[in-house]
């Protein structure tokens, strides 16, 4: 997936997280199973900690069974 600085800034304005940490933890996420749930709770925690926004255990559950799901919308950029 090729991302646009255009997307990176419009992602650091909304969060405060900048372009290398969305590289950093992209590179982690492909080092890891995206379909076990242990690694899919340590990400939203991580970008939990980096955005300063707390997730609820209804919302990390969401999360989680939508990537395992397979529901992950492949257009990113509209929802920004």
């Amino acid at each position: 997936m090729n991302f646009s600085d255009n997307f990176f800034k419009k992602v650091e304005n909304k969060t405060k997280v900048d372009k290398n940490t969305i590289l950093s933890l992209a590179a982690k996420l492909q080092a890891g199973n995206m379909k076990d749930e242990a690694t899919l709770k340590e990400v939203i925690s991580d970008l939990s900690k980096m955005t300063g926004r707390e997730v609820s255990k209804e919302k990390e559950q969401k999360i989680i069974d939508t990537i395992m799901n397979d529901n992950v919308p492949k257009n990113l950029d509209k929802f920004l």
